[in-house]
């Protein structure tokens, strides 16, 4: 069992950049590939991106692709979405996930993974 905690979310303008935490609690974190999902208002939770554990290799969604970049640091059990040139339709809570096993594949459903932080929200005004 791992505890997530998400932060940096806020309001920004179109075009701006934020940098998202998530922060987890477990003495194998470096074991877990883990992942961003969102989930806009009225509309189901999306697939953003995920990371291995080693952080070698990265997967992200169509719709984020070239502007948001997944990243860890083993060393705080943190891991980072960087989000760039932000669009209104990138509003919604923010969610990262963890994976509590060894093996890597680009896991994109939600069944994929084993525990969820409470989600942070990140808000792109027009």
């Amino acid at each position: 069992q791992v505890q997530l905690v998400e932060s940096g979310g806020g309001l920004v303008q179109t075009g701006g950049s934020l940098r998202l935490s998530c922060a987890a609690s477990g003495r194998t974190f470096s074991n877990y590939a883990m992942g961003w999902f969102r989930q806009a208002p009225g509309k189901e939770r999306k697939f953003v991106a995920v990371i291995s554990s080693s952080g070698d290799s990265t997967y992200y969604a169509d719709s984020v692709k070239g502007r948001f970049t997944i990243s860890r640091d083993n060393a705080k059990n943190t891991v980072y979405l960087q989000m760039n040139s932000l669009k209104p339709e990138d509003t919604a809570g923010y969610y990262c996930a963890a994976r509590t096993g060894r093996s890597w594949s680009y896991y994109t459903n939600e069944y994929d993974y084993d525990s969820w932080g409470q989600g942070t929200q990140v808000t792109v005004s027009s």
